[in-house]
């Protein structure tokens, strides 16, 4: 999948114009998708300078994208009559999405998984112990984290 992440409030804390600290596993899993072969694309709304130093934040920390603020790496204005800033992209990873950003380990479980919310919810409402977090079904103890 070719898949757009935002970068303030999704991989990093909301500090604009600085850089926030990451969001917990943020980096961790950006890189799990990339092994995973999916095409990443940094989609912020920082230019010049600022994107620059977010971009390499980033690098610094072993991730790097596919392309920047575009389709694909090559794309410009004079190659892509059709240019536009509103990506193609399969999915989108943004804090700005309707309930906010789920933690970066359901992220990651819905996109290997393919599972949506409506999956998720369905599985913590019958309590499936495949997932450790998972509510347990009514009548039903939730196991100690030890037991699991």
């Amino acid at each position: 999948m070719t898949i757009a992440v935002d970068f303030d409030g999704t991989i990093v804390e909301h500090r604009y114009p600085e850089i926030g600290n990451e969001i917990p596993f943020a980096i961790d899993t950006l890189k799990m998708l990339i092994n995973d072969r999916h095409r990443l694309i940094l989609w912020s709304v920082r230019e010049g300078k600022l994107l620059d130093e977010a971009v390499e934040w980033c690098k610094e920390r072993g991730v790097e994208f596919w392309a920047v603020n575009r389709d694909y790496p090559e794309e410009t204005a004079c190659n892509n009559q059709h240019f536009s800033r509103k990506l193609k992209v399969d999915l989108f990873i943004d804090d700005r999405n309707i309930g906010g950003l789920p933690d970066w380990g359901t992220i990651y479980r819905m996109i290997s998984q393919q599972k949506t919310w409506n999956d998720l919810l369905a599985e913590a409402e019958n309590g499936r112990m495949d997932n450790p977090y998972a509510m347990p079904r009514e009548g039903q103890k939730k196991k100690k984290w030890w037991q699991r």
